[in-house]
């Protein structure tokens, strides 16, 4: 059998393949041999395409297992105020954005951080009518749940003098009687967001009320496309996307059918509190999958929001605030219901649970779920961990709780600001926040993600943050795992927790020839983001980035 590609002349390290291998061979798809130059070189025939590595690392292809490929894609237009600080730099932002945009559309930001202002002072639209006083735009936070707007935007969305956005969102109202332009949680925030070419299509609760214009559906696709072009430029190869509903399951069986999905997706259908158990019906308006690379079979829920918001829910006190520890996005026993029906159908069930008091009540909600159906191999995801308490953390691994964990989103990670999520947070719970070594030393699968456009995609970054995390106080535990067990969470700990280790995650024949070539060197991000870069992805056996720089 000769090979369709062959890579030789590249380096591996023990925990992902065997000493001494250095070359790997695929044809159909499927990785047909692994070894020396010369024993796979011998696969090469008269069409087989050899590519010298020169020395660069091998590896399986990432597993991006949280992220937002809808969302992330919409943002690649949008401006991107992630190292951006101060009124002066947004507002030369702003309006280079307007002399390149001319118009009266919305303008977008994204990546925003809560101080981007200054410490202690946060977004409003009188802040933002300085920078544009007549076109609208927002500014949406880097944790993805709040947005700021001017004037201009909140009149156009109709919110300018409140609106009731139901019990889980907020039109923040000031002493005026008008809209202090912050927009807390998604159906808020979408008011905003309607304005925009995507009228919120691309958002993490959308549900059309009809049919979607043919031109609205050609353009969506677009987007996603080129998301998944921005996965794979940054090695992934299986990405979980993580606001699944019926539109987008349409939009990426399409893009899956004609071959323009250069990267594996996970869909899972998404459920609020008002569907209940009843709303897993809904998957049934999705469709069917396109085996090896788009999948249906899972259910997301939101527990909780985030810090700085304050709707992250807790087990105690927020820090000057007695008696308040926020409100469960979804009640106890109707979660529970949920969990147990998912459960029963066989589905795994990946849920949002940012504070101590959500990570809790998901926790419970699995135990409800193993007590009414058995046990199983069900692989019940939580997602974020950023806050637990120490007796939770003996729960998860018992009840076979996968930990989706993001390296960029503790506050410091990368350049991340502290303030204002550590003090919102509370001195008590940095010992156990964002524990990705108290995950791993007790056995509790960890699988790694961007969360992207919540953070940036590119798992090297996420990978760099990770080793060099500090704590935030002497005296603080390290939560920092080593290279390894950090590549290993972006490959092999993906590939478990998407059910999917039998095809990929690793690198062995038999398995799915999704790989990527690193140029650089992986034990040089401890010191610094640039030391490595994805140089070449293989995906199902197609090159999906870099295929002339090699």
């Amino acid at each position: 059998m000769t090979a369709d590609i062959l890579i030789v002349n590249a380096r591996t390290r023990a925990v992902i393949a065997a000493p001494g291998t250095t070359a790997v061979a695929w044809r159909d798809g499927i990785v047909i041999a692994l070894g020396d130059d010369a024993a796979v070189g011998a696969l090469a025939g008269p069409a087989t395409r050899v590519i010298d590595a020169r020395g660069m690392e091998l590896m399986p292809g990432f597993v991006e297992s949280h992220l937002h490929l809808f969302m992330g894609g919409a943002t690649l237009t949008m401006l991107d105020l992630g190292t951006t600080f101060g009124f002066d730099a947004v507002a030369e932002t702003f309006a280079r954005a307007a002399t390149d945009r001319p118009g009266d559309d919305l303008i977008q930001a994204f990546s925003v951080h809560y101080t981007v202002f200054g410490e202690g002072t946060r977004p409003d639209r009188h802040i933002l009518d300085r920078i544009s006083p007549d076109r609208p735009i927002s500014l949406m936070s880097a944790d993805l749940h709040c947005t700021w707007a001017n004037t201009a935007a909140l009149a156009q969305a109709g919110v300018l003098h409140g609106a009731d956005v139901g019990p889980e969102a907020e039109v923040v109202m000031g002493p005026d009687g008008l809209a202090t332009g912050e927009l807390r949680e998604f159906a808020a925030m979408n008011r905003v967001n309607m304005l925009s070419r995507l009228q919120g299509r691309d958002g993490l609760d959308y549900r059309p009320a009809g049919p979607v214009a043919e031109s609205d559906r050609s353009y969506d696709c677009e987007v996603i496309r080129q998301a998944a072009g921005y996965c794979a430029a940054h090695g992934i190869t299986s990405a979980v996307n993580m606001d699944g509903n019926a539109y987008q399951a349409g939009l990426l069986r399409d893009l899956a059918l004609a071959g323009d999905l250069p990267v594996r997706v996970s869909l899972p259908l998404r459920l609020v509190a008002s569907d209940g158990p009843a709303g897993l019906a809904m998957l049934d308006d999705f469709g069917s999958e396109v085996p090896g690379w788009l999948r249906f079979d899972r259910v997301k829920m939101f527990l909780d929001g985030v810090w700085d918001t304050w709707t992250a829910l807790t087990t105690s006190d927020y820090p000057n605030r007695p008696g308040f520890r926020s409100q469960p996005l979804i009640p106890q026993d109707t979660f529970d219901a949920i969990c147990i029906a998912a459960d029963a159908r066989g589905l795994q069930i990946a849920t949002h649970a940012v504070g101590d008091g959500a990570v809790r009540a998901a926790i419970d909600g699995y135990a409800a779920a193993r007590r009414a159906n058995g046990p199983r191999d069900s692989r019940h995801r939580i997602e974020h961990i950023e806050a637990i308490t120490p007796q939770d953390l003996d729960r998860l691994a018992p009840l076979g709780i996968t930990a989706s964990m993001q390296p960029l989103h503790p506050p410091g990670a990368a350049g991340l600001p502290l303030q204002p999520t550590v003090s919102i947070m509370g001195r008590d719970r940095w010992p156990t926040a964002f524990p990705w070594r108290m995950l791993k030393d007790r056995g509790v699968p960890l699988a790694f993600g961007s969360d992207w456009p919540v953070s940036p995609i590119d798992p090297l970054l996420g990978i760099h943050a990770c080793l060099s995390r500090q704590p935030w106080a002497d005296g603080m535990p390290d939560q920092r795992i080593s290279l390894d067990d950090c590549l290993l969470a972006c490959t092999r700990g993906g590939a478990y927790a998407d059910f999917s280790a039998v095809r990929r995650g690793t690198l062995a024949a038999g398995l799915d020839a999704d790989l990527v070539l690193i140029d650089g060197s992986l034990d040089g991000l401890a010191e610094s983001p640039d030391a490595a870069r994805v140089a070449l992805t293989v995906c199902g056996g197609r090159i999906t980035y870099g295929a002339d720089s090699l």
